[in-house]
Parts: C-alpha cells; sequence; structure tokens
C-alpha cells in the first residue's frame, strides 16, 4: 500500500498522465472510436483489433499480411467463429485498399483477390450457418459488414488496376488469397436483355451535383447504373439503376475446402427491391439517384432546350421517351416541359418523387420531347400522336390497364399541350376562328379545311385520366407582346409540315376572314398572346368527363396571389375553375424543383393510386 500511494504522489507530482485512463473528448472523436471501421476511415474497427491481439498478430499483420489472414482463417475454420470471419472481412479489405493504392506495379498479388474475399467473409458472418447466431441489426459490426460485402465486391467486379468505375459482369473461377471460387452468372431477376446495355457502372464511385437528395436505399448488394448504347441522331444514352448481388453458397467448410461456389445476380432497383437469403428477407442496396445524375453529365440534354426552340431540324425527333425501360403495371406519368426547355428542368421533381417507395413501385416517368417554337395546337397533335403510339408499342395486345390511367403534367406551354390531351373541344375552337355563317362553307373531307380540323377538333385520349397544370398561361402570357412576337418569328425556323400546313391554310384565312391573330406563319408565342382568341377559347372548356385536373401556380411575393403573376404569367391567367385543387407556390414561373410544388405532385400521384 505504501508503495502503491509512493507511485501515485510521484505521478501527481511529476504531472505525468497514467497509461490506462479516460479522457474527455469530442463526441465526434469519442464516436470514431467505437465506430471506425476499413470503409469509412481506412482503419480496422475495435472487434478487429481486438480478434488481432488475441493471437497475438498485431505488429505481423503490418509486415505480413498474408500470414496473418491464413492463421485466422484457419482459427475461424477449427471454431467455426463467427466473431473471426467479421475480422477477416475487414483485414482482407484493408489489404485491398493498401495493393489498390500500391506504387509498385511488380506487385503480383492483385487487390480484387482480397476484395472478393472480403465480401465473401462478410457474407459468412451474416450468413453463414454456424454456432453462433447470426448478428442482429442492432450490431454495430452488423452494417459495417454490409459495407464490406457491398464496397468489397464492387472493386472485385472491376477490371485490374481499372479507374474508370466499370463493372464486369461475368461468371467463371475467381482466386482469392487462399484458394479460388467459382463464379456463375445469372441476368434471370433482371427484366431487360443485358445485350441492351452498353456497360454497367459503380454508382458508389460518383458523388452527385445539383439534386437537393441522393435515393439510396441501404441493403446488400453493389448499385450499378446500366447505361445504353449512344443513339440516335443526338448520340444519347439511356440509364437505368440497378444492383449486383454475389450469393454465397457454402460455408465455412467449404471455405477450407476451396470449395465455394457463388452466383452473380443483377436486379433492377425499381422493384420491390428484397432478396430472400436462407429464409431471410433481405433489402438490395440500390441508388436511384446516381442512373439520373450520370444520364445528365451529357451537356447536349442542356443546349437541347434552346436548340429545339430555334431549329426547324428537329435536334431529337419529337416523341415520348423513357429514360428507364417500360415496367407493365405501372401508371405513366408523363413530363411536357414548357418554352425554350427540355426535360432535365424536371430532374429535380422526378429525383425527389423517386424517393417516395410507393411512387417507385407505381408509376413510371415518360417525358415527351418537342420544339417549343412550333405553334401550341401542332404541338399539341404531336403530343397526342406520340402518347396514341407509344401505347401501342408497349401494349399492342391492350393487355396493361396502368396504361389507361396516365398523368400528364404539363409546365408552362406544356400545360397548354396538356389540356388538349384531356378536352373535349368539339367545334368551339372552329366556331372562334370562323363566323357561324362560314361553317357550312367549310368541306372537311380533304385539304386545307381537314387541316383546319385537324387543329381546333380534338377529343379526350382515352389513356389520359389526370392532368396537372403547372404556370401554365390558360388566358395567354402577358409576356408574349407583340415585340417578342415579331422577334421570335425573325429567330424561330420552323419545320416544313407547320410551314406547308400554314401555306395550305393561306387561302382559307383571307377567304374566310381568319382573325388577324391567327394569319400568316405563327410561332409558339402568337398561339400564347393574350389576344389569341383560340387559346382564349380553350382556357373556357372544361376538361372530359372522367378526367380529373389540378393548377399549381407559382406567385411571385407575398402579396395577394389572386393579383400577382410568376414572371410570365398573372395568376388570372392561370387559374381555371374545372380543376379539382389550386395550389398556390411562392415561386418565380420555372416553380419545377421547389420543394413545395413536388409535394403537391406527390400529395396528386398517391390519391391517383387505387
Amino acid at each position: 500500500m505504501r508503495a502503491l500511494l509512493l507511485a501515485g504522489c510521484c505521478l501527481a507530482a511529476c504531472g505525468c498522465t497514467a497509461p490506462i485512463g479516460a479522457d474527455k473528448t469530442t463526441p465526434a472523436r469519442a464516436y470514431r472510436q467505437i465506430h471506425d471501421n476499413p470503409v469509412s476511415r481506412g482503419q480496422p474497427s475495435r472487434e478487429t483489433q481486438s480478434a488481432l491481439h488475441r493471437f497475438d498478430q498485431e505488429a505481423l499483420f503490418e509486415k505480413s499480411p498474408d500470414a496473418v489472414l491464413r492463421l485466422l482463417q484457419q482459427k475461424a475454420v477449427e471454431a467455426r467463429d463467427r466473431n473471426l470471419l467479421f475480422a477477416l472481412a475487414e483485414l482482407n479489405y484493408l489489404v485491398g485498399e493498401r495493393l489498390r493504392h500500391s506504387v509498385k506495379r511488380w506487385e503480383p498479388r492483385d487487390a480484387r483477390d482480397y476484395y472478393l474475399a472480403s465480401a465473401v467473409h462478410a457474407w459468412l458472418f451474416l450468413f453463414g450457418d454456424l454456432e453462433a447466431e447470426p448478428p442482429s441489426a442492432f450490431d454495430p459490426r452488423f452494417r459495417t459488414a454490409c459495407d464490406l460485402y457491398n464496397h468489397g465486391l464492387g472493386w472485385a467486379l472491376t477490371a485490374r488496376g481499372s479507374t474508370n468505375a466499370v463493372a464486369i459482369l461475368a461468371g467463371g473461377a475467381r482466386r482469392l488469397p487462399e484458394g479460388q471460387i467459382d463464379v456463375g452468372f445469372s441476368q434471370t431477376a433482371f427484366p431487360w436483355p443485358i445485350a441492351d446495355f452498353d456497360h454497367f457502372i459503380l454508382a458508389d464511385q460518383y458523388v452527385v451535383r445539383g439534386l437537393s437528395v441522393r435515393n439510396r436505399q441501404p441493403g446488400l448488394g453493389v448499385p450499378l447504373v446500366a447505361v445504353t448504347t449512344r443513339t440516335g441522331q443526338a448520340g444519347i444514352a439511356d440509364t437505368t439503376p440497378c444492383t449486383a448481388l454475389l450469393r454465397i453458397e457454402g460455408g465455412v467448410t467449404e471455405l477450407a475446402r476451396g470449395a465455394l461456389r457463388a452466383e452473380l445476380e443483377l436486379h433492377p432497383a425499381f422493384d420491390q427491391g428484397v432478396v430472400h437469403v436462407g429464409g431471410r428477407a433481405v433489402p438490395l442496396e440500390t441508388d436511384t439517384t446516381i442512373a439520373t445524375a450520370y444520364a445528365l453529365n451529357q451537356s447536349y440534354l442542356w443546349r437541347i432546350g434552346k436548340l429545339q426552340f430555334l431549329s426547324g431540324t428537329e435536334r431529337i425527333p419529337t416523341g415520348v421517351y423513357l429514360t428507364r425501360p417500360y415496367r407493365p403495371g405501372r401508371v405513366p406519368v408523363v413530363f411536357v416541359h414548357g418554352t425554350f426547355s427540355s426535360p432535365v428542368k424536371w430532374a429535380e421533381m422526378a429525383n425527389t418523387l423517386e424517393a417516395d417507395p410507393l411512387i417507385r413501385r407505381r408509376f413510371q416517368f415518360w417525358y415527351f420531347i418537342y420544339n417549343s417554337g412550333n405553334p401550341v395546337m401542332y404541338s399539341a397533335t404531336r403530343l397526342r400522336e406520340s402518347l396514341t403510339a407509344k401505347v401501342r408499342e408497349l401494349d399492342p395486345e391492350g393487355a396493361d390497364p396502368a396504361l389507361q390511367q396516365m398523368v400528364v403534367i404539363g409546365h408552362s406551354q406544356g400545360g397548354l399541350l396538356t389540356k388538349l390531351t384531356a378536352t373535349d373541344t368539339g367545334e368551339t375552337l372552329l366556331n372562334t376562328v370562323l363566323a357561324t355563317n362560314q361553317l357550312g362553307e367549310l368541306k372537311t373531307s380533304s385539304g386545307p379545311e381537314a387541316t383546319l380540323r385537324q387543329y381546333t377538333c380534338f377529343e379526350a385520349l382515352p389513356s389520359v385520366k389526370r392532368v396537372i397544370f403547372i404556370s401554365t398561361p390558360h388566358r395567354g402570357s402577358y409576356a408574349a407582346r407583340s415585340l417578342a412576337r415579331n422577334l421570335a418569328r425573325k429567330l424561330v425556323a420552323l419545320p416544313s409540315k407547320v410551314v406547308s400546313s400554314t401555306a395550305e391554310l393561306s387561302g382559307l384565312t383571307t377567304s374566310l376572314d381568319f382573325p388577324k391573330e391567327l394569319r400568316g406563319t405563327p410561332t409558339s408565342l402568337d398561339s400564347m398572346s393574350p389576344r389569341n382568341p383560340l387559346i382564349l377559347a380553350l382556357a373556357d372548356i372544361p376538361l372530359a368527363p372522367g378526367i380529373k385536373g389540378h393548377s399549381i401556380i407559382p406567385v411571385k411575393g407575398d402579396g395577394d396571389y389572386r393579383h400577382g403573376k410568376d414572371g410570365l404569367v398573372t395568376y388570372q391567367s392561370a387559374h381555371v375553375d374545372y380543376v379539382e385543387s389550386e395550389f398556390i407556390v411562392r415561386a418565380p414561373h420555372s416553380c419545377q424543383d421547389r420543394p413545395a410544388a413536388i409535394e403537391e405532385v406527390r400529395r396528386i400521384l398517391q390519391e391517383h393510386l387505387p
């Protein structure tokens, strides 16, 4: 006792810190000491450090890691020790990291072998048939093991020394640091031919910019982006998210004999997102945002709005486009962009909506692309033709009832196009451009008379059941004044079909005394003039029976919204009485990316579901 007291006094007198103790620190530093692992910090966890210490291998692991891995694997097999399998998952990952960053080009070892071994040991830790119970979700090693499996498998799928993040999906014999594993490849769960895709990239080797959320479902597997071959005049590649899972067949006994087998499975990201392992439902790790962000790396997509507005040539042919492969049973939500715009403006809304599991499972997003400089009635006709053709192409037998429950969402000019998918106009618009006594003079079987009817007489599409108008100038835009319209006529090159149709109607404009706003060769700005009689007449026509509508109206400032405007459209122009709901967003005209607008669309889509 006297000796201990004397030692204590000496320590106090010298101001020395006790070799063992607890120091007050920041919560972040304490958290790191508890939760550090090879994936997050490049360090072994406390549990793995304890395993190394248990067999006195800390120092040797730094010098001869392969010898330590052999020893621990032997101990894990002999004792059927689940804890040692976790340590092996971490240590193999660490060795893989060292080799991947090594500058020794003569290094014979392959980092991918160690990454694959990390994934194998993590799987056996999570699912192996051992005496000790599998880890619970409350065990911090559970999530670490999932991360080791996911990241280890991801690196194992790349080419040796590759830095392009391309995953190689194939079967065959694969080496491990000790022995090998035979891997088969299955794409039976993947609903599209793998030959449709040019390559697959690892989602975890990319960060996202410009989108407010990154939609990530935690689970097991390697999130991938499937990229199609660039096609069409514009050379645009489509992307779709998917997940690779390596299903291990066998346990520690087969591992010791070098007789492990595995199946590499490819799964889509938009299904239920669950696989079954040994009777347990296991969620797949998915990342749906990265596919959208990766597609938007294509700079041409950001220029197409301007190019399509000004050019008479369709840089991207007018039509309905799917950014994901068609999935039967999912209701189409069709986004229709506005003037001088393109589908990129819907990226924030679509990405945020896809974060909702219910919406992701029950809906699919389609996009209509068109030359937004064309007259509204012409573009509306093209939208109707494109939707009809797409439904016929995807479901020629009419076997998918979801395609008859379509939701169309239009922004600005796109809202006017949307209105004409959901309205029975009869001859109301035709009467607007003709005097009543002239209707009988109009022959409609062919020629310019038939063309006039084509662009003024519409019936609601049977596939459309709900429409959403965002910033829609039902009664025209005050920005479409004479000066702007005259300038647009000089700058905008209209397609030959529009020009020829206008020339075909020119005789009628004189003989039937058309209103002056409808004469000449109009652009979309002429169509949206507050003095255009066609658009004013269309605003008063209600939606067809059985079709529901909603308005989202942006208004700038904090004043009375009923007297407000968004910078291009007044509230009074955007307001119509025949919608089921009207939602005011305090925002400028382009409000598709505003949280309030997105939440309103989410509410409407959830209401649309039976």
